[in-house]
């Protein structure tokens, strides 16, 4: 495999390595710029991440889908409710994170 000079005295394989190495660098700082600051509310001077009130939201919405199925009957064409429940309390809390946050 022959390796070319370029003007600089360099050879074509360390400027592409350079290449790469730049590109993931300047690729990597792109994707941290959104780390300024953690989502947080401040009760009584501690502070709690948003994610967990999410998640606390979507577990009393899975309990209100829950209701719902048992007030119109639907609870007894469910086939696996160990599965569906946790799933809509997941949903309804990264719902909740995308809209809120």
């Amino acid at each position: 495999m022959k390796t070319y000079l370029c003007a600089g005295g360099r050879s074509d394989r360390v400027n592409r390595s350079r290449r790469c190495l730049n590109r993931t660098v300047a690729f990597s700082t792109a994707a941290l710029t959104g780390c300024r600051r953690s989502p947080t509310f401040n009760i009584l001077g501690s502070f709690f991440p948003s994610w967990l009130f999410c998640l606390f939201a979507g577990i009393i919405l899975a309990v209100v889908s829950n209701r719902l199925f048992v007030h119109f009957s639907l609870s007894k064409e469910i086939l696996w409710p160990v599965v569906l429940y946790p799933c809509i309390a997941l949903l309804s809390a990264c719902a909740l994170w995308l809209i809120l946050f």
